[in-house]
């Protein structure tokens, strides 16, 4: 197909009548998706029809779709009932992947409260500081959350309600059995009414450098999100008819490989809410390990994985990959950070007919920004794709005042899946969204064909004597190196430049290149400027939060005591 052809797919997709048809309001607001649903709890109830079909595969537990809803309406009878939670309120959750966090989003959505979702890689002081700035009453999560919050929780009255605890264990106070809750006498729980909106969820940002915000959305804003990921699917079937061709004709029945925390949009959104909605099967990793996941992909059969860039450098560089062990893998997507020209090109060289795709957008999108896949990917493989048709992007300073194609500058998008705001953060809110665009705070551009490209933060830029680097930039470049499987960039003082590049890659111990190797390989790529001034070959994978994201100030911090 050309160019050409895609894009008369694309037009018939959003055209009048079509079931992504795509309505531009007469008062110039934001274009939405006429027929996503009204909100999460018909996303939710949609997928009953699924019945005995098998669902969710975690360790030892297995649940079709009907055992699944079996749990959401037991969680959500005991929490409108005698925990006598409200619409509106909220609840956090904090645990790792499992079962019974998808039971309880899907439980207290269906009493019309909002879902907190607390970075279960956190520690006490995060934690502690999401129960308390969202306001959660309540708090679903597992035995190790419990452990570090039971004090605070009981000291202030909150009921914590704990997932896997043995049933002999006495229960400290204000706190519950989920098992427990389960096993009670089912009860009814009254509808609700939701308007699209409601507030529905609290997502709280990485917090790399500063303390998380939480990112206020309303129902509208996640059903038009899953919406857009899923005219991304159909655009990927019609413009990729071989591919789509070879995946239905093995047989194999389409099963999600869910590695990445279902705190975050790409977990959530993208893998859980899409999968539930779409009647997929949804296997959980409870952390990551790139052998456990080749066994899993093997033993169950996993015909899609999509992961941050490092994740699938780590499955492509073992021998088993592209052999029988993946035989049923067809798909594969990336997220959560940029990816190295050399990670691509392995990725369609190793299978060929492979399904890949990725895409760009924030928490404060709900994920939503531009997406590319299938042979789409395969022509701009490194672009973060066309913006998806609910989403305007506009490059530059101002919104106002858009850039011409191929001038890098600050990316602002505007779509009806844009966050309210930073909860309880006026300031910031309005710092962040302005007039309706949201500020990325990411760099890029638009190509002449209107391909949005990602060329790293505006907060992630080194001041090399006035030069600013980016430091994505050289991040990408040295991770195409031979026996380089991560690396960060990031500047240290200068007496006289103020600040210069510093760089830290790890990789096996036998293959990571030397120093001065780096530092030709990348002087050969880059400007002069732009090569760092150190290097720093590190023996342990590098720090990184829940999202995939390189801790640089704990990195930093770190290669400073050696």
């Amino acid at each position: 197909m050309s160019i050409d052809h895609w894009r008369q797919a694309w037009e018939q997709l959003i055209a009048p009548g079509s079931p992504f048809e795509v309505v531009t309001p007469a008062d110039g607001g934001p274009r939405y998706f006429r027929h996503a649903p009204r909100n999460l709890l018909q996303v939710i109830d949609a997928a009953r029809v699924h019945g005995d079909k098998e669902f969710v595969v975690w360790q030892q537990q297995r649940l079709s779709f009907a055992a699944y809803f079996d749990a959401v309406d037991r969680l959500a009878g005991q929490l409108a009932g005698p925990l006598g939670l409200r619409p509106g309120e909220r609840v956090a959750i904090a645990m790792r992947n499992q079962p019974a966090w998808l039971v309880a989003f899907a439980a207290i959505q269906r009493c019309g409260a909002v879902c907190v979702p607390l970075n279960s890689w956190g520690l006490h002081d995060e934690l502690l500081h999401g129960v308390e700035d969202s306001g959660a009453r309540l708090l679903i999560g597992d035995e190790a959350r419990l452990a570090l919050l039971q004090d605070d929780l009981a000291a202030s009255g909150r009921t914590f309600i704990v997932v896997g605890r043995a049933a002999a264990a006495k229960l400290p106070a204000h706190c519950l059995r989920y098992e427990d809750l389960l096993a009670a006498a089912p009860l009814p729980v009254a509808a609700v009414d939701i308007e699209p909106q409601a507030p529905a969820l609290i997502l709280y940002t990485s917090g790399t450098t500063s303390r998380a915000k939480g990112v206020l959305s309303s129902h509208r804003a996640i059903c038009q999100a899953l919406a857009a990921l899923e005219f991304q699917g159909a655009f990927c079937a019609l413009t990729s008819p071989e591919r789509i061709a070879g995946m239905l004709s093995s047989g194999f029945a389409s099963t999600t490989l869910m590695a990445v925390p279902l705190f975050h949009v790409s977990g959530l959104h993208a893998q859980f809410l899409s999968a539930l909605r779409g009647g997929r099967r949804l296997l959980l990793m409870y952390k990551w390990d790139a052998e456990q996941a080749l066994d899993l992909i093997r033993d169950e059969r996993c015909t899609q994985f999509n992961g941050a860039p490092v994740m699938m450098q780590q499955l492509l560089a073992s021998p088993r990959y592209g052999g029988a062990d993946t035989a049923s893998l067809f798909g594969l997507g990336l997220g959560g950070g940029a990816s190295s020209a050399g990670l691509l090109d392995e990725m369609l060289g190793r299978k060929p007919q492979v399904i890949a795709g990725s895409g760009y957008g924030l928490t404060e999108s709900n994920g939503i920004g531009a997406a590319v896949g299938g042979d789409v990917f395969a022509y701009r493989p490194a672009a973060a794709g066309w913006p998806l048709p609910i989403v305007e992007v506009c490059i530059g300073d101002d919104p106002s005042q858009p850039l011409p194609a191929g001038r890098e500058g600050l990316i602002w998008l505007r779509s009806p899946t844009l966050m309210e705001g930073y909860w309880n953060l006026a300031e910031a809110s309005q710092q962040t969204l302005r007039n309706g665009w949201l500020d990325t705070g990411d760099l890029g551009y638009l190509d002449e064909q209107g391909f949005l490209y990602i060329s790293g933060r505006v907060k992630d830029l080194i001041n090399r004597g006035g030069e600013k680097i980016s430091a994505v930039e050289i991040e990408t470049c040295v991770s195409d190196m031979p026996g380089v499987l991560e690396a960060a960039a990031f500047a240290v003082d200068h007496p006289l430049l103020g600040e210069v590049v510093a760089l830290a890659i790890h990789g096996a111990a036998a293959s990571l290149p030397a120093d001065q190797q780096v530092l030709a390989f990348i002087a050969e790529r880059l400007a002069a400027y732009k090569v760092p001034a150190q290097v720093y070959r590190v023996d342990q994978p590098l720090p990184r939060n829940a999202t995939g994201k390189v801790l640089k100030a704990e990195l930093k911090a770190r290669l400073g005591s050696v």
